[in-house]
C-alpha cells in the first residue's frame, strides 16, 4: 500500500465546501484537504508539526494511525484548544536511537508510558531492556483486560482497533529469584565501576586499579569475589615489591577494600559476580513472528542496594557500547535501554565517571542503541546528558517548593514552545495518564510540544501472579543457560597453588584466557575457549558448555615478558 507524508493544513474552513483544494487520495479513497496529504511514498509515513482535518473526517484518524505503525510508535493523541483529542503523537523509529527522557511525579503514569513504548518497540522488532522497580511492569507479559477506563481512553485517542495481546518477555533477576540469574565477572566489571559500587576513596581506587593491572599482566582471571579477595591478599604479601613497581600499595587500603567486599557480598554481590556471565546476544533476541524480546529485570529487591542497581545497569550499558559494532543511523534501533530511577546513576558520582557516562550516551547512538532515562525530576539528569535526549515525555510535576518550581521551569524550557498554551502552567496541571510530548521529526528537529493523552497499553496493567511469572520463565529461550553457577580455574585456584608451592610470582610467561528465539547477528560477543589451563567441568548440564560460558575477553599483546594485558574501554569494561 502506498503511504503519504502528512503536513500541516493551514486552511480555515468549516467543511470541504469552504476549501478549494480538495482531492481524493489513493490511500484513503475519500476527499481530504490536499495540503494534508502530499507526496505518496512507499513505506515512509511520518507525522509532522500539526494535523488538523475538517469536521466530518474523524474516521481518517484511525486509518492513518494504523498506517503510521509501519515506522513509528503511536504514543497518544494531543489536545486541541477545546479540550478534545485529535492529533496523533508518534515516535519515529528511525530516531529511536536518539535517546529519550520520561519524567513526572509519582503516580502520574510514567510506568504505563514506559510500558506502551516497550510494546511499540517490541512490535517493531526492536528488543528492549528495562527494570521493574515496583513489580507492576511484569504485567507486560500478559494479555490486557478490556476494562472500562481503558476502552474509554482508547476511544478518546481514536485508537481503532484497540487490540489486547501479551508481549514476549524474558525475566532476569540478579538474585535468581524472579527471573533468570544475571551475572558479570569481576574482570568484565572493571576497576572504575567496582570502585563506585564499593564507594572507595581515591587512594583505595588506585590500589584496586593496581590489582586489575597485575591480574591482567599475569593472566589471572578475576571471575568472582573470592578471586578478587585472593588477589588483594596476594598484593598485601608482596606490598613492598609492588610498591616499588606501581607506587604505594598500602596494606591499610588493601584491608579497607577487603572489608568493602565483605559488605558487598552480604548485600548480594556474591550472586552477581561469577559465571556464566550474561551474553549480550541473549538480551537482543527476536521471536519467530518478528517481535523484539522485552527483557525485564526484577529490581524490587535490588533497589535495597541502589548503588548495586545503578552500577549494574551502567556496566550493561558499557558492555553494549564495547561489544556492538557501528551501524550509523539505522531505520530502527537495535536495542532500546530504559534506565528507571535514573537519578541513582548520577547521585554522588565523581566528575570523571559522569564525563564517561556522557561520552557513552553520546557515542552509543551510532551502535543503534537508544537510552531512555526515567526519573521524577529533569534536574536529576546532568545538562550534558540531558542535551542528548531527543524524545521527551513529561508527566505532571508539582511545584510546592522553590526547588520544585525551578524543576518545572527547567522542564518547560527544554521544550519547543507551543503558542496554544504555556508549557510551565501545563506541566503542573496535567492529569494522570496525560503528558507533554515532543519527539524528533524529519531531519531530527524536535517537534512542537503537545499536551497529549497517552494511549492505553495492549498488555496488562499490573503485576503477574507468581504462577504466571514462573510459566513465562520456564518457556524462556534462555532456560537452563544461566541457572547453574560455574566455578572454573581462576585467580583463587592459581594463587592457592602458588602458595602451596611457596611461589609468590609467576614463573615465565602466563597465557591469559579469553573467555528458540533468534539471536542477533553481529561480530564479536561470542565466548572463547580458555587457553593455557585446565577447564573445570560444569556442575550441571545446560545448553552451553563451560567454555562457551567463559569470560568474553580479548587478549592484546603488550610485548612484555610478564605476559599479556587486557584492553579496557571507556568505563573500564573489556574491549571486544
Amino acid at each position: 500500500m502506498a503511504t503519504g507524508v502528512v503536513s500541516q493544513c493551514k486552511h480555515t474552513h468549516n467543511g470541504f465546501s469552504d476549501c478549494q483544494t480538495t482531492t481524493p487520495t489513493a490511500t484513503l479513497n475519500r476527499p481530504i484537504c490536499a495540503i494534508a496529504i502530499v507526496t505518496l511514498q512507499p513505506r515512509n509515513y511520518t507525522f509532522l508539526d500539526s494535523w488538523l482535518f475538517a469536521p466530518g473526517v474523524d474516521l481518517v484518524f484511525g486509518e492513518l494511525e494504523n498506517m503510521a505503525q509501519q515506522d513509528s510508535i503511536f504514543i497518544g493523541a494531543s489536545r486541541k484548544p477545546d479540550d478534545s483529542y485529535q492529533r496523533p503523537e508518534s515516535l519515529l523509529l528511525k530516531y529511536g536511537n536518539r535517546h529519550g527522557l520520561i519524567t513526572g511525579a509519582t503516580g502520574t503514569g510514567k510506568t504505563v508510558t514506559l510500558q506502551i513504548l516497550a510494546e511499540g518497540f517490541s512490535n517493531a522488532g526492536v528488543p528492549v531492556f528495562c527494570a521493574d522497580i515496583k513489580g507492576d511492569l511484569s504485567g507486560i507479559a500478559a494479555v490486557g483486560e478490556p476494562k472500562d477506563f481503558l476502552l474509554k481512553r482508547a476511544e478518546a485517542v481514536k485508537l481503532d482497533p484497540y487490540e489486547f495481546r501479551e508481549t514476549p518477555v524474558i525475566f532476569w533477576d540478579l538474585f535468581g529469584e524472579q527471573g533468570h540469574p544475571i551475572r558479570a565477572t569481576v574482570t568484565e566489571m572493571g576497576p572504575l565501576l567496582l570502585s563506585r559500587l564499593m564507594n572507595l576513596t581515591n587512594a583505595q581506587e588506585g590500589v584496586l586499579n593496581i590489582a586489575f593491572k597485575i591480574a591482567d599482566e599475569e593472566g589471572l582471571l578475576l571471575l568472582d569475589m573470592k578471586d578478587l579477595q585472593s588477589m588483594l591478599a596476594h598484593m598485601a604479601t608482596r606490598s613492598e615489591e609492588l610498591s616499588a613497581r606501581y607506587g604505594n600499595v598500602n596494606k591499610t587500603s588493601v584491608g579497607a577494600i577487603q572489608r568493602s567486599l565483605l559488605v558487598l557480598e552480604q548485600q548480594g554481590g556474591k550472586n552477581f559476580f561469577g559465571e556464566p556471565a550474561l551474553r549480550i546476544p541473549d538480551i537482543m533476541r527476536t521471536t519467530p513472528d518478528g517481535r523484539g524480546a522485552v527483557n525485564v529485570l526484577a529490581a524490587d529487591k535490588l533497589m535495597t542496594n541502589p548503588r548495586l542497581y545503578s552500577t549494574f545497569l551502567l556496566w550493561l550499558l558499557s558492555e553494549l557500547f564495547e561489544e556492538l559494532p557501528e551501524v550509523g543511523d539505522p531505520e530502527k534501533p537495535r536495542l532500546v535501554f530504559f534506565f528507571d530511577e535514573a537519578h541513582l546513576l548520577f547521585n554522588e558520582a565523581p566528575k570523571a565517571l559522569l564525563d564517561r557516562v556522557e561520552q557513552v550516551v553520546r557515542l552509543i547512538r551510532s551502535k543503534g542503541v537508544g537510552v531512555y532515562f526515567v526519573t521524577q525530576n529533569p534536574l536529576d539528569v546532568p545538562e550534558t546528558v540531558l542535551a542528548q535526549l531527543g524524545n521527551r515525555i513529561q508527566h505532571a510535576l508539582r511545584a510546592y517548593t522553590p526547588r520544585e518550581t525551578n524543576a518545572v521551569k527547567v522542564a518547560a524550557d527544554t521544550f519547543r514552545p507551543n503558542p496554544d498554551f504555556k508549557t510551565f502552567e501545563a506541566i503542573t496541571n496535567l492529569s494522570t495518564g496525560e503528558a507533554l510530548v515532543s519527539t524528533l521529526e524529519d531531519k531530527g528537529v524536535p517537534s512542537m510540544v503537545q499536551r497529549t493523552l497517552i494511549r492505553p497499553p495492549s498488555s496488562r496493567i499490573g503485576p503477574l501472579t507468581p504462577e504466571e511469572r514462573r510459566k513465562v520463565i520456564n518457556a524462556s529461550p534462555v532456560t537452563g543457560q544461566y541457572d547453574q553457577m560455574v566455578d572454573r580455574e581462576s585467580a583463587y585456584e592459581i594463587l592457592l597453588a602458588r602458595a602451596k608451592q611457596g611461589q609468590t610470582a609467576p614463573q615465565g610467561e602466563t597465557q591469559a584466557s579469553g573467555g528458540g528465539w533468534t539471536l542477533p547477528d553481529f561480530g564479536g560477543g561470542g565466548s572463547k575457549q580458555p587457553t593455557g589451563r585446565r577447564t573445570a567441568q560444569p556442575r550441571a548440564s545446560g545448553r552451553r558448555t563451560v567454555a562457551e560460558a567463559a569470560i568474553k575477553s580479548v587478549v592484546r599483546s603488550v610485548g612484555s615478558s610478564l605476559g599479556r594485558a587486557l584492553v579496557r574501554g571507556i568505563l573500564g569494561s573489556l574491549k571486544r
